[in-house]
């Protein structure tokens, strides 16, 4: 028994972090990743990603290693021969990571029972985890009472996995190649600065109206001189148009244009990024670039950028409670005006904030 209990509590030489998706998701995880990096310089840390969004971690300079997870393909191994080999030895790369702590940041049933499957004899997991996820998990962390933030919560997750250092920043830079990449696509808009609009998202109920987009967009041309760069995916092709026709403001339409590297490029290069509240925004946050979330239903106090001001707009922020979504339909996304949205850009743009961009120039 003795030894077992110094095996656990020893500093940790293999870490695991479980956190699959998605690219927001992921973002906000990142300062749990600085922090076990502050913690445990020696350690080697891999994380556990599905294939798609496994590019944005190249960015991430605390991760050592990276576990593919291919949901698509592995979730077929029941009725698929070649799916299962592929599932059995998934799982055996699990066992060869040796890894001594395992942290789920995601908290379900198939995440947890991956961690179980390290063999590992710690394994951290969120209380408010689901799908019985718990049942794996050698620690459940709660979340503090009144702390709605999810950073603080994962802050609180790390520290029961023995870190020292908390830190709320992370080490993540858009690389070289990706500010090449961005160059290339912002040629088309000629030299000098520009302000990143994210009009889309995978939740339409999360999407500012675009004519109140095109409104922004003229008024921060008329303030600022400045055109708009329009990124997304192959799906909001069509809105950006509808961008392009409404404004009077220069619009570079980037959508479908870039991979994940090419976004964080152009991102990390912005005077400001205004956004609704989906990944690209979140990525933003993460570069350390000027932005403004726009929150409907999605409780801000959660996921809002952390400890930022001016870098969000919602009705009644602070009144939601730890709710992850509201109904109130006081909250839709609707009732966020243009004039709420300008005032905090003119806060960034008029050069009253202390961050500054630094990409592709």
């Amino acid at each position: 028994m003795s030894m077992r209990m110094a095996d656990v509590n020893a500093q940790p030489r293999h870490i695991l972090i479980i956190k699959p998706s998605a690219l927001g998701d992921i973002a906000l995880a990142l300062p749990a990743l600085s922090s076990l990096r502050a913690s445990f310089p020696q350690a080697r840390i891999t994380w556990l990603v599905r294939d798609e969004f496994a590019p944005l971690l190249e960015g991430a300079k605390d991760v050592d290693d990276v576990l593919l997870f291919d949901r698509k393909g592995l979730g077929k191994w029941w009725r698929h021969p070649k799916a299962f080999v592929s599932l059995l030895r998934f799982f055996g790369d699990l066992r060869k990571g040796r890894f001594d702590l395992v942290v789920d940041l995601q908290g379900l049933f198939r995440t947890a029972f991956f961690g179980w499957v390290t063999r590992s004899r710690r394994r951290i997991g969120m209380k408010d985890s689901r799908e019985l996820a718990g049942l794996f998990y050698t620690n459940q962390v709660g979340q503090n009472d009144g702390n709605a933030h999810v950073i603080d919560y994962y802050h609180k997750v790390v520290a029961a996995a023995g870190c020292s250092t908390i830190v709320d920043k992370c080490n993540f830079a858009a690389s070289p190649g990706w500010l090449a990449r961005a160059r290339q696509l912002l040629a088309e808009q000629g030299e000098g600065d520009y302000v990143v609009f994210v009009t889309g998202s995978a939740h339409p109920a999360k999407c500012w109206p675009i004519e109140r987009f095109a409104a922004l967009a003229d008024r921060i041309d008329t303030a600022f001189g400045l055109p708009v760069v329009a990124v997304g995916g192959r799906g909001e092709k069509e809105t950006v148009e509808k961008l392009r026709g409404l404004s009077r403001a220069r619009v570079l339409d980037l959508a479908g244009r870039t991979d994940i590297g090419a976004l964080a490029g152009v991102l990390s290069g912005a005077r400001l990024v205004v956004s609704n509240d989906t990944g690209p925004g979140h990525i933003a946050v993460a570069l350390g670039a000027p932005v403004i979330i726009i929150f409907g239903r999605t409780n801000p106090m959660r996921i809002a950028p952390y400890k930022k001001e001016h870098s969000f707009v919602a009705v009644d922020p602070e009144g939601r409670g730890r709710a992850i979504a509201s109904d109130d339909p006081r909250h839709r996304i609707e009732e966020i005006s243009v004039d709420s949205v300008f005032a905090e850009a003119a806060y960034h743009l008029a050069g009253t904030c202390d961050a500054q961009p630094a990409g592709p120039r």
